[in-house]
């Protein structure tokens, strides 16, 4: 594999038990990665200090909170955290793939 190209489907896995996770890029300024839900399946809410975030989702469809606002969003979808709010993903409504971006990358 090419250190400057990741294939999404390479790296997609599910869990019956919880989401899965695959770092594609991880560099000074930048993080991004895969995560994968089942339906039922969350991400509980938590915080990335300093740091902007982004979902993208690539399949599926599901439910994610972003401060105090919850919203659905299916494929083709970007859902924005600002850094020091908290977000997750609420529930997977059907399988969903998302790629995810954190600027600077966690620590």
């Amino acid at each position: 594999m090419n250190r400057y190209v990741r294939q999404l489907s390479d790296l997609v896995s599910f869990q019956p038990g919880k989401g899965t996770k695959a770092d594609l890029f991880r560099g000074d300024r930048l993080f991004v990665g895969l995560n994968c839900f089942e339906p039922g399946q969350s991400q509980p809410p938590h915080v990335h200090a300093g740091a902007d975030k982004f979902y993208y989702v690539v399949s599926g469809r599901a439910r994610f909170t972003v401060a105090d606002e919850s919203c659905e969003a299916a494929a083709g979808s970007v859902v924005w955290a600002p850094a020091d709010v908290p977000h997750g993903v609420e529930q997977a409504l059907e399988r969903t793939v998302v790629l995810v971006g954190i600027a600077p990358p966690p620590r």
